[in-house]
């Protein structure tokens, strides 16, 4: 016999969580909100009967042997706690509580009643393609599980915050891109069975305000993350998070998604194609293409009838300026791998110590020749 379940919140989860609930032929029986008019509001919008903003009112309800929690993130310890206490079965929303004290609350309550139920809603785990992932991964199918170097994951997705000013829009609440890192985190462990010893992260709360949030309060959970794993393995985990309109090409073709988009919809699409066959070539295709429109701009630029050569089909292309930079940003990037630092990128504006001998040496070839 399936259980009656509670449900702690009145936010975006709470009004998919309680369709699929009943979906799978749960009885919702209560909606907790942090307002009893929010409450009342969700649970006559999901044709729930009994909502409250007390706490206790749902957990010690008789028909609640379950109870979902996805509400404001420093509620999720103390409400798990007493629920366990109760003898109720639990499942929490990421994140488990806002600190690890939080979690380790949750941890003991979990151990000191271990014939209840207590998980933390990362879904990810269920979706079939990470299950077959992950048994992909178990089966070699690229190899020895031990022998994985890299993980890259990039998560592109649409705004993080709400109509309304609520926890989602502060950092110190738990809310912004931080919220999502943690399926991210879990994810790894759950592919990969490996835990992170070292990690290296950017935060970036770019978002401040919005159409609808614009008063005195601002936006300061970040909609930007950008970090590194590394596993006890050694593998090197890179994940990318942001909620940004963007650009992107792939394959020589350029997409968009805009603001008000669910999808990317093609800004150009690149239909010339090579005349030589580059099967056998280990470059990329794109690398190749690009190669090729620099040939043709340098053929362009020769076969003017008013100089040896004008300026103006090549203008785009990388001089020996960007050159020093991009020399520049590599050194950066070899010192902040040996010192596990961020480093400065500097240019360097002094000539080589043997600056006069290349000169010379370069005009004695010019003689010979």
């Amino acid at each position: 016999m399936l259980p009656g379940v509670g449900v702690f919140g009145t936010g975006e989860i709470a009004n998919v969580l309680v369709p699929l609930l009943r979906e799978k032929s749960f009885e919702v029986k209560a909606i907790w909100g942090r307002t009893l008019r929010e409450a009342k509001e969700t649970a006559n919008a999901l044709g729930v009967t009994f909502y409250t903003n007390v706490i206790d009112e749902v957990l010690l309800r008789k028909d609640v042997d379950l109870v979902f929690i996805v509400c404001q993130p420093f509620l999720h310890a103390e409400i798990s706690v007493k629920a366990l206490g109760i003898g109720k079965h639990v499942v929490c929303d990421k994140p488990a509580g806002l600190h690890q004290i939080d979690s380790m609350k949750m941890v003991r309550a979990s151990q000191y009643y271990p014939t209840l139920i207590s998980l933390v809603n990362h879904p990810l785990r269920f979706l079939p393609a990470f299950t077959q992932m992950r048994r992909c991964l178990q089966d070699e199918l690229i190899g020895p599980m031990g022998d994985v170097v890299l993980m890259d994951v990039r998560v592109q997705m649409g705004t993080l915050f709400p109509e309304k000013y609520n926890w989602m829009c502060d950092a110190q609440m738990g809310g912004g891109a931080l919220n999502l890192v943690g399926s991210v985190v879990d994810l790894v462990n759950f592919l990969l069975q490996q835990q992170a010893v070292r990690v290296h992260g950017v935060l970036r709360a770019h978002t401040k305000t919005t159409a609808a949030i614009n008063g005195i309060r601002q936006i300061t959970a970040p909609d930007f993350c950008n970090f590194q794993m590394e596993l006890a393995s050694g593998t090197l985990v890179t994940v990318a998070l942001h909620t940004y309109c963007h650009l992107v090409v792939r394959g020589g073709d350029l997409f968009v998604l805009k603001e008000s988009q669910q999808k990317e919809e093609a800004v150009y699409v690149d239909v010339q194609d090579l005349h030589f066959n580059t099967n056998n070539s280990l470059l990329p295709r794109t690398y190749i293409k690009g190669m090729c429109k620099m040939v043709g701009a340098l053929k362009e630029a020769f076969n003017s009838k008013e100089s040896s050569w004008i300026k103006a089909p090549v203008s785009t292309a990388a001089t020996f300026e960007d050159g020093l930079y991009v020399h520049a940003v590599v050194e950066a990037i070899r010192k902040s791998n040996e010192t596990r630092q961020w480093q400065r990128v500097q240019l360097s504006t002094d000539a080589p110590l043997n600056h006069d001998q290349i000169i010379r040496y370069g005009y004695a070839r010019m003689s010979t020749m």
